[in-house]
């Protein structure tokens, strides 16, 4: 643990009577607009829940380890995709994903998790932490480190910062693919081979713009990004790179990376094996947060969290 970890979290041992553990919101201040905090605590008062606000990064993972620790009922992520990543992880590290009801109040720049179990709004998701439906969904996992949304190689930073609502809404995630070609005019590409499922079998080479991989997203061109939670399955798409001649145009990239084109291939596993064929390791994203590998090993936890869900949450959603 970081020096500044351990300090949150002395700060946090040293008031322990103060402190009422069965519902934890883990608040992270500065995400989105960071316009939110008092209206979070507000609500965390009405709903009688307990506050613990992040300083630092790492704080959120150790503030839901410790709160599950200490018996914890439901611990929420109020934040982005990096908070709801960190409090899902210190929730396993607690060993505690299958004893805590996991709940998310959407206070990021997309939100797209939150979107997908139906919490749209700060105040639903307090409604949704008191009394909404509770679900067993499953969670991916990357190399062994959680996830529960999304899994996502050969993103860049500065495409997905130039994405902006309104294009992601018309294009869904076309839209950073159309930003990738046009800042990456010479890309390359991800070399790849890809083995989906647990025969170990090639089911995809070549060079990618993208390689998706979504427990709690899946990725249409259009349409809801709500994958099935509780299938025990990965929802893959590999979007192949192609020639850049004319791809700039929106149009054309709709008619090339339709869901019956040859340029994508969509598959649904259990299990997937990505081997980066370069010497060196390409970024991947975990639900925001980044790393580098030359090769991932993907599986699905079924069934393995509770998590508290809005009434737009499908069991069977449409593909």
């Amino acid at each position: 643990m970081k020096a500044d970890e351990e300090g949150a979290v002395d700060d946090l041992v040293a008031s322990e009577e103060a402190v009422e553990y069965e519902r934890v919101v883990v608040l992270n201040p500065i995400s989105g607009d960071a316009n939110h905090r008092e209206q979070v605590k507000r609500l965390a008062t009405e709903y009688d829940c307990t506050v613990l606000e992040t300083q630092s990064e790492g704080d959120a993972n150790e503030f839901a380890r410790h709160a599950a620790e200490n018996g914890a009922a439901v611990v929420a992520a109020a934040g982005g995709d990096g908070t709801i990543h960190e409090v899902v992880r210190g929730l396993g590290d607690a060993d505690a994903l299958d004893a805590v009801t996991f709940a998310v109040i959407p206070t990021g720049t997309g939100n797209n998790f939150a979107g997908n179990i139906g919490v749209t709004d700060i105040e639903r998701a307090f409604e949704v932490l008191d009394a909404g439906e509770r679900r067993r969904i499953d969670l991916g996992t990357a190399n062994g480190r959680p996830f529960v949304n999304s899994c996502v190689g050969g993103l860049t930073a500065d495409a997905s910062h130039q994405t902006d609502p309104e294009q992601k809404a018309r294009l869904g995630v076309l839209a950073y693919v159309v930003n990738t070609l046009r800042l990456m005019t010479d890309y390359d590409g991800l070399p790849l081979t890809i083995a989906a499922s647990d025969e170990g079998d090639v089911t995809w080479s070549g060079d990618a713009v993208f390689v998706l991989v979504g427990n709690g997203r899946r990725f249409p061109v259009q349409g809801r990004t709500q994958a099935n939670m509780e299938d025990g399955l990965l929802d893959v798409t590999v979007i192949e790179k192609t020639p850049t001649a004319n791809l700039l145009q929106e149009a054309t990239m709709q008619r090339l990376f339709g869901s019956e084109t040859e340029n994508v291939t969509h598959l649904k596993t259990p299990t997937l094996e990505i081997e980066v064929e370069q010497d060196s390791p390409v970024e991947f994203s975990l639900d925001g947060e980044k790393g580098e590998w030359d090769g991932l090993t993907l599986g699905v936890r079924p069934h393995t969290m509770e998590l508290a869900v809005g009434t737009e949450y499908e069991r069977y959603p449409e593909e």
